[in-house]
């Protein structure tokens, strides 16, 4: 019993121990980026809920899932996320093109979504 529990322990350290930030991007939109994308597309930093400021992150994710998915084919619970949030992107512009076109067409246009 007690040498299962010492295997289970060791194996434990070892994966945790021996990961590095270069192993996987576990940080890649920290909250120094969040407020850089808040302050570029909304109304300021703490506008956190505008629709602009939302679509540019959930692109910002949508392009690093994709580079993610490049390499890793049989990643599926990540392509999962990345089809949601394709969807919610895909709902806040629904949303912005029915409460205000122009702005809709800024923010396709900024982040060069429609080709």
């Amino acid at each position: 019993m007690y040498s299962n529990l010492i295997v289970y322990i060791c194996t434990y350290k070892f994966l945790f121990a021996s990961r590095t930030s270069n192993d996987f991007d576990m940080y890649y939109l920290d909250t120094e980026k969040k407020k850089e994308f808040f302050e570029k597309h909304g109304k300021g930093a703490a506008d956190t809920g505008s629709p602009e400021a939302q679509v540019a992150m959930y692109s910002y994710r949508i392009n690093h899932l994709t580079n993610h998915l490049k390499s890793n084919r049989k990643d599926f619970s990540t392509q999962r996320a990345l089809i949601a949030l394709v969807a919610k992107r895909r709902k806040a512009l629904d949303y912005l093109i029915s409460k205000d076109i122009t702005r809709y067409r800024a923010i396709v246009k900024e982040l060069g979504l429609r080709r």
